[in-house]
C-alpha cells in the first residue's frame, strides 16, 4: 500500500526480486556494489524467465561480467543471447511455439485511419519484407517528394499488399552470424540476426542455405569468435573495409544504440579523439559504426570519441561524462577443447562457397574477453 501498487504489479515486483536473489546472485551483487543499475539486472531476470533453474548459473556468471555500462535494453539483448546459448534446445522449442501463434490483424482507429500488424511472424520473412519496403521507399524519396520516409514506407507497403509491382532491383541485406561448427551441423549453438538477436541453429542454417536471400552469412571461429568468412564470392578492398567494420560492430556503437550498422554511418576517431577532419587515418581500428543521428551529434562542440585497439569506444559528453562501449562477443563463449580441434577439420568445407578474409590478409577480431 505504501507504494500504491496494484496486486498485479506488486506480484511482478516480488517475483523479480525473488528471481534475482535465487537465480542471479552474481548479477544482484553487481547491483549492490553500485556497478550496475537495478533496471539492467531486472532485464536479465526477465530475459531468462523461461530458463530452467539448473541452467541459470551459467547465465549469471556470463552476465555478471557483461552488464557494466549496459542500459536495460542492451542488457536484455545480451542476456537473451546468453540464455539461448545456455539452453539451445529449449530456445528452439520456444521459438517454434511462438511462431505457431502468428497472426495478421486489422486495427480500426478514429478520424479515417486504421492499422495493420503482424504478430509472431517468422523473423526472416518479416525482416526481408521490411527491407524491401524500406529500400523502395528510399528510391522514391527524391528532392521533390513531399512525403516523409515513414509516409513513403506506409504507402509502399499498402501498394505492395494491393498488388502493385515496383521496378528496379532492391538491394538489401542483413548480417546473420553463426559459428563454423553450427554452420557445419556439428553443434547447435544459437546464431544471431543483426538487429533482432538470437535465433535457433536449425533456422540459421536454413536461412544461410536459402537461395536469393537478403541475409548475408557471417561465419565466426567457434573458439576465438573471429570472422573467418563473408558469404559472398567477391572481395574488393575498399568496399571490404567498409563491410568489415559494419560486420564487426553490428549495431550503432553508442551505448544503448540498436540501429544495425549496415544502415548507419562510419565515423573516424582514434585514441586521441581525432576525427577525419583532424587527420585521423582510415582503417579498421579507426572506424566505428554510428547511426546518422549519433554521427551528427559527435560533430557538435563538447563531444569527444576515442577508440582503443581492442575495439573499446569511449564517448565523452559536453557534461564531461564518459561512457564506454565494447562490442559484444561474436558467440565465442564456452567452446570446448574438442570443438577447438574440430574446427581445423571443417575450415575448408565452411569456406568453399565464399571468400575467406584471411586469404586477403584481413583479420577481423571478435574481441572476446
Amino acid at each position: 500500500m505504501a507504494l500504491c501498487l496494484t496486486k498485479f504489479k506488486a506480484h511482478a515486483l516480488i517475483g523479480r526480486a525473488e528471481g534475482l536473489v535465487d537465480r542471479f546472485p552474481k548479477v544482484l551483487g553487481s547491483v549492490e556494489e553500485g556497478r550496475v543499475p537495478m533496471a539492467s539486472a531486472v532485464a536479465v531476470n526477465d530475459a531468462a524467465a523461461w530458463l530452467d533453474d539448473d541452467k541459470t548459473p551459467v547465465v549469471d556468471e556470463v552476465m555478471a561480467g557483461r552488464l557494466v555500462g549496459k542500459n536495460p535494453a542492451a542488457a536484455r539483448r545480451s542476456a537473451g543471447a546468453a540464455v539461448a546459448k545456455a539452453d539451445p534446445e529449449g530456445f528452439e522449442e520456444r521459438v517454434r511455439q511462438r511462431r505457431e501463434a502468428s497472426g495478421f490483424y486489422l486495427h480500426h482507429g478514429e478520424s479515417g485511419v486504421a492499422g495493420l500488424s503482424l504478430e509472431n511472424a517468422p523473423v526472416e520473412k518479416v525482416t526481408a519484407a521490411y527491407l524491401c519496403v524500406d529500400r523502395q521507399a528510399r528510391l522514391l524519396k527524391t528532392v521533390d517528394e513531399p512525403r516523409t520516409l515513414d509516409q513513403l514506407r506506409s504507402d509502399v507497403a499498402l501498394d505492395m499488399l494491393l498488388g502493385k509491382q515496383f521496378g528496379g532491383d532492391v538491394k538489401a541485406h542483413v548480417y546473420l552470424y553463426l559459428d563454423a561448427l553450427t554452420y557445419a551441423g556439428l553443434r547447435n549453438h544459437p546464431a544471431e540476426l543483426a538487429g533482432h538477436g538470437p535465433i535457433p541453429a536449425s533456422l540459421a542454417r536454413d536461412i544461410a542455405a536459402g537461395p536469393k536471400t537478403v541475409f548475408q552469412r557471417i561465419i565466426t571461429d567457434p573458439v576465438s569468435g573471429q570472422v573467418v568468412e563473408l558469404g559472398r564470392r567477391r572481395y574488393r578492398p575498399k568496399a571490404g573495409l567498409d563491410e568489415l567494420v559494419r560486420v564487426r560492430d553490428r549495431e550503432c556503437r553508442r551505448p544503448g544504440g540498436t540501429r544495425p550498422a549496415q544502415f548507419g554511418d562510419l565515423d573516424h576517431c582514434d585514441s586521441n579523439g581525432k576525427g577525419w577532419k583532424n587527420g585521423c587515418p582510415t582503417g579498421a581500428a579507426t572506424l566505428v559504426g554510428l547511426c546518422r543521428a549519433d554521427h551528427k551529434l559527435r560533430d557538435l562542440p563538447g563531444w569527444r570519441h576515442a577508440t582503443e585497439t581492442d575495439g573499446t569506444l569511449a564517448i565523452t559528453t559536453p557534461a564531461n561524462q564518459t561512457y564506454i562501449s565494447k562490442p559484444e562477443p561474436l558467440g565465442c563463449h564456452g567452446a570446448s577443447r574438442v570443438e577447438s580441434r574440430r574446427r581445423s577439420h571443417i575450415g575448408d568445407s565452411v569456406a568453399r562457397d565464399g571468400t575467406r578474409l584471411a586469404s586477403e590478409g584481413v583479420v577481423l577480431d571478435g574481441w572476446c574477453p
